[in-house]
């Protein structure tokens, strides 16, 4: 690979990895511990990932249990859940705090595709935007040392990649949404 169309395609990469990484955040029904990843807890005045605070497991296929190091911190992390937009209401029996996730609806299925599908399409924009930029940055090479013929190579290059991304995302949104949508 080109050093020039590697840049860009670093950017692509990266513009996919937050889609991945975004995407284990959405709630399949299953007890997923990665939704707890964006939210806080106060630790002595300091916002703390949940798992750096207690220890998170799945007992069970639909409940994700948190027994935090220092008991103290069960009313925080119960505030921190309840404040968070994961939409699950924490049981707290003195010792751990339990998160049991609901069946999804068919409804809230069809609709959490769309959230996926969109979340797709705002990644493959994101991609296309480094391509046009790499394009944009080829362009002004004209009238330099590179020829046209290597400017020419560079973008067919650089669509190759693009292409490729596009092809990744479409996989992985269709493989999350196939996860939502099986009962």
């Amino acid at each position: 690979m080109n050093e020039k169309v590697k840049v860009y395609s670093d950017k692509m990469n990266k513009a996919y990895d937050f889609l991945v990484e975004d995407l284990a955040t959405v709630r399949a029904g299953r007890a997923n511990p990665h939704v707890l990843d964006k939210i806080r807890v106060d630790y002595y005045g300091t916002p703390t990932p949940i798992q750096q605070v207690g220890n998170v497991s799945v007992p069970e296929a639909r409940i994700i249990q948190i027994a935090p190091w220092e008991k103290n911190m069960l009313k925080e992390i119960e505030k921190a859940i309840l404040t968070s937009d994961i939409g699950i209401n924490p049981t707290n029996d003195g010792t751990v705090i339990r998160l049991i996730f609901p069946e999804l609806t068919e409804e809230r299925r069809k609709q959490l595709s769309k959230d996926i599908k969109k979340k797709g399409e705002d990644a493959k924009v994101a991609v296309r935007n480094v391509r046009r930029d790499g394009n944009e940055a080829f362009k002004k090479l004209k009238g330099t040392e590179v020829s046209e013929d290597e400017i020419s190579d560079l973008t067919d290059e650089l669509q190759k990649i693009t292409d490729d991304f596009v092809k990744k995302i479409d996989a992985t949104i269709e493989a999350k949404t196939k996860e939502i949508m099986t009962v």
